[in-house]
C-alpha cells in the first residue's frame, strides 16, 4: 500500500458520501454506484474520484488500496469478498451481511489474503460512548448489572418504499438497521450474550419488514440488555444506559437531529439518597466516522485485527437470525 492510500467506494448514497468525507489523510480514487448521477455527483464533490458503475472492475483496479463497501445488505459481503480476493482491505457497512454465515467466505478469503477487514459500527466511535466506557472499564460504576438502549427513527414521506422495506435487498427491518448499532454497542459493554428473547412488529409501515424490534439478551453470568429500535418514534432519538452497582451512565443524542450528544454520570452516595451527578456535552458535529476509519488506518499500518471485525459482525448477526427465527409469522425473508 502506497503512503497515501487509494480508496474506493461502492455504494454512493447517503452513507457512501459520510464514508467519502471522513478519510483522513486518503485518496479517494473510485465513486461507484449502479445509477451513475450518484456516482458522479460524489466525484464532483470529492474532487479527482473517478466515477463508475462496475464494481467488479473497481475492486480490481490495482489503484485502489482499501475499498469501502456501502451499498443495500444483499450486497455488502459479495462485493467485500470480491474485494479481499484481490488484496484490498475492506471495511463493510454495518450489518456486515444479510446473515452471518454470509460473512464466512469473506473471513477466509481475508485469513488467505492477508488483508484486514472491518465492519462499520461507528457509533462506537461517538465520544460520550467511549467516554461511557472507559468509566465503566475504570470501574466508576461498579459491576455491571445491565444496560437499557432505544433508538428510533422519526420517519420520513415514502419511507415504507425505500430499500430498506424490501426483505430481498435488506434482509429485515428495523432489527438489521438501528437495532444492529444497539445489539453491537450492549456486546461491546457486557460480552457476549448466551440467552436471545425478542420479538418484531410491524405497527404502522406498509411494508413486509418489521417498523420496531424489542430484545431481552442474556449473558452467561446474568447481565442483560433491554433494547427498543424503532421506525415509529417520529422524533430522531438515541438512549443508552448503562447501570453499574454504584451508579448508572446514560448517553442520549448523537448530534444533529438526534440532539446534542450528552454523557451523564449519576454517582450513588452512602446515604443512597439523589446521586451526585456529572453531566458532559458533545455540541460538536459527528466525528465518528473520521475516528473508525483513522483507526482502520492504524489497523492496517499495525498489521492488528479491527475491532469490530467480522466476528463482532457476525455475532450481531446471529442474534438477530434468533430473534427472526423465534416468531410464529416472521416478517423478513428466509
Amino acid at each position: 500500500m502506497t503512503n497515501t492510500p487509494s480508496v474506493a467506494i461502492i455504494g454512493c448514497g447517503l452513507i457512501g458520501k459520510k464514508r467519502a468525507h471522513a478519510l483522513c489523510d486518503c485518496k479517494l480514487r473510485f465513486c461507484c454506484d449502479y445509477v451513475y448521477e450518484r456516482a458522479d455527483s460524489l466525484s464532483e464533490e470529492v474532487s479527482g474520484a473517478e466515477p463508475a458503475t462496475n464494481w467488479k472492475a473497481v475492486v480490481q483496479h490495482p489503484a485502489a488500496d482499501i475499498v469501502i463497501v456501502a451499498t443495500t445488505h444483499n450486497m455488502l459481503a459479495p462485493i467485500a469478498e470480491a474485494a479481499v480476493r484481490n488484496g484490498k482491505h475492506v471495511l463493510i457497512e454495518k450489518p456486515g451481511a444479510m446473515r452471518a454465515h454470509e460473512l464466512d467466505a469473506v473471513h477466509k478469503a481475508a485469513e488467505e489474503s492477508g488483508v484486514q477487514v472491518r465492519v462499520g459500527f461507528n457509533h462506537r466511535y461517538h465520544p460520550a460512548i467511549v467516554h461511557a466506557r472507559e468509566l465503566a472499564i475504570h470501574g466508576v460504576i461498579g459491576d455491571l448489572m445491565y444496560v437499557r438502549g432505544h433508538y428510533g427513527h422519526g420517519g420520513r414521506l415514502g419511507y415504507g418504499k425505500e430499500w430498506r422495506a424490501d426483505p430481498k435487498l435488506s434482509g429485515g427491518g428495523e432489527l438489521l438497521d438501528q437495532g444492529a448499532h444497539l445489539i453491537d454497542l450492549a456486546r461491546w459493554f457486557l460480552g457476549d450474550f448466551t440467552e436471545v428473547q425478542g420479538h418484531t412488529k410491524t405497527y404502522f409501515w406498509d411494508m413486509p419488514v418489521e417498523d420496531n424490534a424489542f430484545l431481552a439478551l442474556k449473558t452467561l453470568a446474568g447481565q442483560t440488555a433491554h433494547l427498543h429500535a424503532s421506525w415509529t418514534e417520529w422524533k430522531n432519538t438515541f438512549s443508552f444506559e448503562v447501570f453499574g452497582q454504584k451508579g448508572k451512565l446514560e448517553v442520549n443524542g448523537l448530534g444533529g437531529s438526534y440532539g446534542t450528544e450528552q454523557l451523564t454520570l449519576y454517582s450513588m452516595t452512602e446515604s443512597m439518597g439523589p446521586p451526585a451527578t456529572a453531566t458532559w456535552e458533545h455540541p460538536i458535529p459527528d466525528m465518528s466516522w473520521e475516528s473508525e476509519f483513522a483507526d482502520f488506518l492504524d489497523d492496517i499500518r499495525l498489521h492488528r485485527a479491527p475491532t469490530p471485525g467480522i466476528q463482532d459482525a457476525q455475532a450481531v448477526l446471529r442474534i438477530v437470525e434468533q430473534v427472526y427465527a423465534g416468531q410464529v409469522a416472521p416478517q423478513t425473508a428466509a
